[in-house]
Parts: structure tokens; C-alpha cells; sequence
């Protein structure tokens, strides 16, 4: 055995030998990919413009929001180029690179959903204390605690799989370099990889999710107790989204990484990928958005003051 880590780098197979379904995959993850930029990018952008979301909520939302952005640049890009490309290759630098930016994001979407159902259990729970509650500090204190357990969640589980020794098979069947994926090219025994990444992935899954179900435990019994339907109807619209964007993501992150003895196959598990790291991001400012009268409030605003203005500069 060579441990090859130092190899010049790696071959993304993809659906190799089915180019049309490769074709169709690229569209729909170009179209997604648009509609993903264009959505979260709105919703960072109005958070700073509009004083009216200077809010905890949207601080939080702001944050998600760039993250997708990250999410899904660090995939799309390299991953049409080798669809519509003949070249099939990514470096090993930049291999490392988007795995681990992969890994990271990630990691920390799981937490910051967690700190997002926090922030609507203080507001639905704790109305008159919400603000004192979600000051600033705390929210860029959270923030920075889920990007600190994202790198360390990293750090531990990269490098190691990166190290691997794979005696020469530098094809990925995969369309980028995924944690799964780079184990199983390896040419040693990975059973303590695999359980050590299934550990990882309970701690940084399944903890959340926990922290998410009991804070809308708490949410809806609250709820329950408010006596008039239009309280309990913003209530319920203030959480919904959240509660939308939690069940799709973590669903399809469980299904993929969490089930010892019984994961997706290869194919199976490359389409997973896609969904939940391109189509989710792409799906969440719609859902977050459509139903916010807030945010269309805001999205109005910016619209009528673009309108003045150029009436402004016309006369």
C-alpha cells in the first residue's frame, strides 16, 4: 500500500456513462442554483437595508442565508464545469478545500437551525422578555459557537479521511469530493472511519434536533394556551417556516448519514446529496419568504424608494 495524498488529483465519475441524465441533473441544479442566489442574496441584502428586520429573527436568518450562498458556490460551480466539461478532474487542493468547506456548513446549518428555534421559543414563550433576552451579544456569541463546533467537527473528521491510503484509485463516485465518498476509495480496512463519522454525525445531527423538538414542545403548548385564533395564527406563522426548512434538511441529512447497516446506495446517495445541499438552500428564502409579510413589507419598501429615486433623477 502507497499513501498516496500527494497525488496531483482526483477524477469525479458522477453518472458516468449516462450523459443525458447528467445533462438533466445539470439543469435542474443550474436552475436551483439560481434561484438560490438570487433568494438568499434578497434576504441578506434587505436584512441590512430595511431598519424594520433589525431583529434577532432576521440576524439569524441573514446568517442561514450566507451560508447557503457558501453551500452551494462551493459545489455547483466545479460540479457543472465537469458535467459540461470533458475534464472530470478537481485537484487535491481542491479537494480538500470543498470537502471541508462542505463539512463545515454543514455542521453548522444543523446548529444554527437549533439557535433559530431557540430565537421563535423566547419570542413565542418569552414575548415581554425577548428582546432583553436576544440581545446582540448572545446572538453573536451563538453565531460564533456554531461555526466553532462546525470547524472542530471538521478538523477532526477531514484530515483523517483525506490521509486514507487509496494505492492508486483516485476516482470519485461521486460529483464532489463528499465525506462518504472518499472512504469508501480507500484501500485499508475503514470500519473505525465510519463508526467515528456515525458518532460525529449523531452528535452533530441528532443533539440539535433534539434541542429543536423540545423548544417546539414548549412553543406549542404556549400556543395552545393563547385564547384568541389571531394570536394563536401569528403564532403559528411566526414558527411554520422554521419548522418547513428543520423537517426537509434534517430529513434528508438523516436519511443519508444516519442509519448504521442500511445506508443509500451510491446512486442514491449522490441525488441525497444534491437535494440537501443545493435544492434545500434554494428552497429556503421561498419558504421563508413567501409566507413573511414583513419581508414583503420590506421588499416593497426598497421597491417604492428605488421608484422615488429614479423620479427624482428624471425631473
Amino acid at each position: 500500500m502507497v499513501n498516496d495524498s500527494h497525488f496531483g488529483g482526483f477524477t469525479l465519475l458522477g453518472f458516468q456513462g449516462q450523459p443525458q441524465l447528467e445533462m438533466i441533473i445539470s439543469g435542474v441544479v443550474f436552475l436551483f442554483y439560481t434561484i438560490a442566489l438570487m433568494g438568499n442574496m434578497a434576504i441578506v441584502l434587505l436584512s441590512f437595508l430595511d431598519d424594520h428586520l433589525q431583529t434577532p429573527m432576521y440576524f439569524f436568518l441573514r446568517n442561514l442565508a450566507i451560508l447557503d450562498l457558501c453551500y452551494t458556490t462551493n459545489i455547483v460551480p466545479q460540479m457543472l464545469a465537469n458535467i459540461w466539461g470533458k475534464d472530470k478532474r478537481i485537484t487535491f487542493g481542491g479537494c480538500v478545500l470543498q470537502l471541508f468547506i462542505d463539512m463545515v456548513l454543514c455542521s453548522v446549518e444543523c446548529i444554527l437551525l437549533a439557535v433559530m428555534s431557540y430565537d421563535r421559543f423566547n419570542a413565542v414563550c418569552k414575548p415581554l422578555h425577548y428582546m432583553t433576552i436576544m440581545n446582540p451579544q448572545l446572538c453573536r456569541t451563538l453565531v460564533a459557537m456554531t461555526w466553532g463546533v462546525g470547524v472542530t467537527n471538521c478538523m477532526i473528521l477531514s484530515p483523517y479521511a483525506m490521509s486514507l491510503p487509496r494505492c492508486g484509485n483516485h476516482h470519485l463516485d461521486h460529483f464532489f469530493c463528499e465525506m462518504s465518498a472518499m472512504i469508501k476509495i480507500a484501500c485499508v480496512d475503514t470500519t473505525a472511519m465510519e463508526e467515528t463519522t456515525f458518532a460525529m454525525c449523531l452528535i452533530i445531527v441528532l443533539v440539535p434536533l433534539l434541542l429543536i423538538l423540545v423548544s417546539y414542545g414548549f412553543i406549542a403548548v404556549a400556543v395552545l394556551k393563547i385564547k384568541s385564533a389571531a394570536g394563536r395564527q401569528k403564532a403559528f406563522g411566526t414558527c411554520s417556516s422554521h419548522l418547513i426548512v428543520v423537517s426537509i434538511f434534517y430529513g434528508t441529512v438523516i436519511y443519508m448519514y444516519i442509519q448504521p447497516g442500511n445506508s443509500p446506495s451510491q446512486d442514491e446517495g449522490k441525488l441525497l446529496s444534491i437535494f440537501y445541499s443545493i435544492v434545500t438552500p434554494s428552497l429556503n428564502p421561498l419558504i421563508y419568504t413567501l409566507r413573511n409579510k414583513e419581508f414583503k413589507g420590506a421588499m416593497k419598501r426598497l421597491i417604492g424608494k428605488e421608484k422615488r429615486s429614479l423620479e427624482t433623477t428624471g425631473q
